[in-house]
């Protein structure tokens, strides 16, 4: 009795124990991993993961992939089938996993399901901008308003980017910035035209990054953007044309190709584009006498039509060499011929507004640049996941070449002038890089590379006035600029910190000969760039970094060449060869917050730069029937503090309506005067002390609607800001453009108007007190409409295609957060 007794109270034991442990919580463990494409072995971003009751196959817990193709899912400890998923990719099973404890199911190879790549549509196409923390993507495909369009169409619509009416590119208001193609500085010698050649179609996506490390080229104080170019990566054949016409004539033809398998990737790109872009300007100006009372006026207005025919083309191959090594070749040719006509009327009037006489110069100039580039790449992975090393060359050759005819005829004199002009240039550049890149025990990684970059650049400028030489504006320059580089860094990852720091060294060793003069100057430097980037990941949807960069801009081409075109008599502009290079350092806060349907991101920015250039007008001391030549020419100045904060917001109120808004305020105060001597041999000094405000804005909106029509509207305003010397007035812009999917889905109709009031102008006004004040006009493009149509075949619209190679610059966003 005694020992059943003992053995009730047992039972009763352990069933109360058993009952307990039923009721009591079950602590969760971690499952992790990371998922890829098993040919490229690059991460899958959104790749789902499921765990299902074996018994009962239904979702117990799940999550997706973050950027580095990395999950962490906590589940209850037990026995689960799991499937990872993804797109177009074929699902990875795992069946009857016993899960007891945290564990890491390592890597996860998704491969390609070549019979969905063809069948699928998926109308969840991605967001326009995504933003990351250390910079800001722009994914081209989906904006309508660049259908037809080129480079530069792309870039004026990017947040943060502003490209003025002359194709020059600022960055939140700073127009130092630094141009890569594929990661590599742009090989053109006029950036501005190359950029307007290369069609937008050619584009896969934009990075903006607006603070750099230490991996990056120091040259740009105010950042960096990297365009980056289709290569294709579905297999199979496949490929997308685009047909276009617009007026004022905008007509084009570019297509892409692309043939991907187990062993290599062959793409291609062509494109060839005949346009009219008109523009007008004008300048009226008082001049002025001691007493800063007029003495005589002169309005000048210019119209411009500029014919150009392009043809932009490239041909690549992708040899995967084994599972681990990958060889890229791409040869890249461009081809621009252009015809220029510039009238400008110059009409002059005495001091109390009576009309004197009008001055006609006609410019007639013809064009011709042609650039070829052969570039190679090549990728060895090791067995360690992130070890790898890369091996880069590029080797471009470049020839401009520009001829004028210049007609003057004045109603007070029979006499007509003829002016003759050549610039002819011819530009080679060759570029050798490598980068090392090492993990490092848990979430480290360590970093190393050399960069060389050297380029010879000749320009050969003449002037003929009636036939004879004029050896004022006749010169040959010779630039001659060698750069060898060699960096560090490293980077760390703990817990929710991440640690950035690198340092840069670079030599430079410059010649500016201007052969004409046998004037013949060196400049030889070398400086240490350091860079640190720290992160802080508030949660998972929140984070926040602070950054440091030091950077450079060195003088180039038309800032330096002394000789100028003469489309205008009075108005000259000239280029100073003892230009020094500007030396900035940059601190940037940033914050981004992501909720359901908004993704908020801000930066507070704070930048100073030492001997900033700075462009001043002055007297020549020469005149032309008596109206006094005005100079404008680059110096270089003591110091410029630039600060402001901007932010940026993707808002998808519904599935069928997304909104990107960009919003940038900046503070800029220059000090230093500058001191010359004028004509009369007196020294002069203009006080450059300035304090000025500024900001800009830019609002996107898509809609979707019905039938498959697609409508997109974005407004820009650039505020006003005061100069040293005067003010450049607000200017604000609107584009509009609408898409129809037709042919089941395999064509898209656009239609755009750019620049739709028609309003897209820089206005400026100058004050130099007992010489001249002035008001001036520029339109480079007036109104346009655009017509496209786009055929895809092999190639759904809006397919989820993986993520696509990572470029040799692109590692500092493992560390960003």
């Amino acid at each position: 009795m005694k020992k059943m007794k003992s053995v009730l109270i047992l039972v009763l034991f352990f069933t109360t124990l058993f009952s307990f442990a039923q009721q009591a919580p079950t602590q969760k463990i971690k499952i992790s991993g990371k998922v890829i494409e098993k040919i490229s072995k690059q991460p899958l971003e959104y790749a789902t993961i499921t765990f299902l009751n074996p018994n009962n196959p239904k979702p117990v817990a799940g999550g997706i992939t973050n950027p580095k193709g990395e999950f962490d899912i906590e589940v209850i400890p037990g026995v689960y089938d799991i499937n990872i998923e993804f797109i177009s990719f074929k699902v990875n099973e795992i069946k009857q996993k016993n899960l007891q404890v945290n564990t890491s199911l390592g890597l996860i190879s998704l491969e390609e399901d070549a019979n969905q790549l063809n069948e699928v549509i998926i109308r969840s196409e991605k967001t326009t901008v995504e933003i990351k923390l250390d910079k800001k993507v722009y994914n081209v495909g989906n904006d309508l308003m660049v259908k037809g369009g080129t480079v530069s169409d792309v870039l004026d619509n990017i947040p943060s980017v502003a490209v003025d009416i002359e194709g020059n590119i600022s960055l939140r208001g700073n127009d130092n910035v630094r141009v890569l193609i594929d990661g590599r500085p742009s090989n053109a010698i006029n950036i501005a035209e190359a950029l307007r050649l290369i069609p937008a179609d050619a584009i896969e996506k934009v990075e903006v990054i607006t603070n750099p490390s230490a991996r990056y080229d120091a040259e740009g104080g105010g950042g960096l953007l990297n365009i980056i170019l289709k290569k294709g990566k579905n297999r199979g054949l496949n490929g997308t044309f685009i047909g276009s016409a617009g007026y004022p004539e905008n007509n084009g033809l570019s297509g892409t190709l692309n043939y991907k398998s187990d062993n290599f990737n062959l793409f291609t790109t062509q494109g060839y584009n005949k346009r009219n872009s008109p523009g007008n300007a004008l300048t009226n100006t008082n001049y002025l006498n001691a007493d800063n009372t007029i003495n005589n006026i002169v309005n000048e207005t210019r119209e411009n039509d500029r014919f150009s025919k392009g043809y932009n083309g490239n041909f690549g191959i992708e040899l995967f060499l084994n599972e681990t090594t990958a060889w890229t070749n791409t040869f890249n040719y461009r081809k621009n011929n252009g015809d220029n006509r510039d009238n400008v009327f110059q009409n002059y009037f005495e001091a109390d507004n009576t009309f004197d006489y009008t001055r006609n110069r006609i410019n007639l100039e013809n064009s011709d640049s042609e650039n070829v580039e052969f570039a190679t790449n090549f990728t060895k992975k090791f067995k360690k996941e992130g070890h790898k090393l890369t091996l880069d060359g590029s080797f471009s050759t470049s020839k401009d070449l520009e001829i004028a005819v210049i007609t003057d005829r004045a109603t007070n004199t029979a006499k007509v002038k003829f002016d003759n002009t050549l610039n002819n240039q011819s530009q080679s550049r060759n570029l050798l890089q490598m980068d090392y890149v090492l993990p490092i025990g848990e979430g480290g990684q360590f970093e190393a590379g050399y960069r060389g970059d050297f380029s010879e650049l000749l320009t050969d400028y003449q002037v003929e006035n009636d036939g004879l030489i004029n050896k004022n504006f006749t010169n040959t320059l010779e630039y001659k600029e060698k750069v060898n580089a060699v960096y560090t860094q490293y980077g760390m990852k703990i817990n929710k910190f991440s640690v950035l720091v690198g340092l840069r060294f670079e030599d430079s060793n410059i010649n500016i000969n201007q052969l004409a003069t046998n004037d013949f100057n060196t400049k030889k430097y070398n400086n240490f760039f350091p860079s640190a980037f720290f992160t802080y990941e508030i949660s998972d949807k929140s984070s926040a970094s602070v950054s440091y960069s030091r950077r450079i801009q060195r003088p180039r081409g038309r800032m330096l060449n002394p000789f100028s075109n003469l489309s205008s008599n009075i108005n000259i502009f000239v280029g100073n060869p003892d230009l020094d290079p500007a030396f900035s350092d940059a601190i940037d806060f940033g914050y981004i917050k992501r909720w359901d349907k908004l993704t908020f991101n801000t930066s507070l920015y704070v930048n100073k730069t030492t001997d900033v250039f700075q462009f001043a007008r002055r007297e020549s001391g020469d005149f032309v029937n008596g109206i006094p030549i005005t100079i404008s020419s680059p110096i270089n100045l003591a110091t410029e503090y630039r600060a402001g904060f901007e932010f940026t917001l993707n808002y998808s109120p519904y599935k069928w309506w997304k909104l990107n808004g960009n919003f940038n305020f900046f503070r800029n105060e220059t000090q230093g005067d500058f001191v010359y001597t004028d004509f009369n041999n007196k020294i002069i000094t203009q006080n450059f002390d300035n304090i000025a405000t500024s900001w800009f804005t830019r609002i996107t909106s898509k809609v979707s609607l019905p039938y498959k029509i697609d409508w997109q509207t974005n407004a820009t305003y650039n505020g006003a800001e005061k100069s040293a010397q005067g003010n450049r007035l607000g200017v604000f812009s609107a584009n509009l453009a609408f898409s129809k999917d037709i042919m089941k889905d395999k064509g898209t109709l656009s239609f755009n108007i750019s620049d739709v009031f028609n309003s897209r102008k820089r206005m400026m006004e100058t004050n130099l007190p007992g010489f001249a004040n002035s008001y001036g006009e520029m339109q480079w493009r007036v109104r346009q409409f655009s017509l496209s149509f786009t055929y895809r075949f092999n190639k759904p619209k809006n397919e989820k295609e993986k993520q696509p190679k990572k470029l040799q610059n692109d590692n500092e966003g493992d560390y960003q957060g």
